[in-house]
């Protein structure tokens, strides 16, 4: 197995619609493997139920573009900038149009007092091929919260 570099693609919004939240599409040739996923918020003290979907898109969402420093983070200094592509239809936050939904990879229901994290074991690990995309996704309306969410990623090529 391949041990590239390892990028934290995070944002935090208030989001009340059913929307894809984050996307992330890999470079055209370089794959990459989840290695965690998130979601919390902050403000709510109420116990209340949601639900997130990490999925594959056909056709991605049109997105706020992702940025180096802003949304996409190194893990160590000196490492080069991420081969995930940069965009309105690549890596990005909350989208305004929702593109084409694919395969669901995984369902999660959790409370928004505990939030909902996800570290894959190597042998579960989710990998999205070369200009592959995968999101996190509210497939109904939450609660109007302030959400924190992000995805982890190694790159392997």
């Amino acid at each position: 197995m391949a041990y590239g570099h390892v990028y934290t693609v995070r944002h935090n919004a208030a989001v009340s619609t059913a929307i894809t939240i984050l996307q992330i599409k890999t470079g055209a040739a370089s794959p990459a493997e989840i290695l965690r996923a998130w979601i919390n918020q902050r403000g709510s003290t109420t116990s209340a139920q949601e639900e997130i979907t990490l999925l594959r898109k056909t056709a991605a969402a049109t997105v706020t573009t992702g940025a180096v420093g802003t949304h996409v983070f190194k893990h160590r200094n000196g490492d080069p900038t991420p081969d995930l592509s940069l965009g309105t239809a690549a890596t990005g936050v909350i989208g305004t149009a929702e593109g084409t939904d694919g395969d669901i990879i995984e369902r999660y229901g959790f409370n928004v007092l505990s939030g909902w994290e996800k570290v894959y074991l190597p042998e579960e690990r989710i990998v999205i091929p070369a200009g592959g995309i995968v999101a996190l996704k509210f497939f109904t309306a939450p609660a109007n919260q302030n959400w924190q969410f992000g995805m982890d990623v190694r790159e392997l090529g």
